[in-house]
């Protein structure tokens, strides 16, 4: 895998994770949640995990810094 494409994995997991968080945002507001968004989130999710593997697969794992910085 090229840098360009590495670089592009990262970018796509920034756009999930930040969709990630505004789905969540928006289930956190809502009283009663539509399994839609659950399923949403579901969704979202395994698309993180599919970059995640890409990115282990060309030796450039994702290392969640806010993680580490609470250790």
């Amino acid at each position: 895998m090229t840098v360009d494409e590495v670089e592009d994995l990262k970018r796509a997991r920034g756009a999930l994770a930040r969709q990630r968080n505004a789905i969540a945002k928006r289930l956190g507001g809502i009283d009663v949640a539509p399994i839609s968004m659950a399923e949403d989130l579901t969704r979202t999710l395994l698309a993180i995990e599919a970059v995640d593997r890409a990115l282990v697969d060309a030796g450039q794992p994702h290392v969640d810094i806010g993680a580490a910085h609470d250790l």
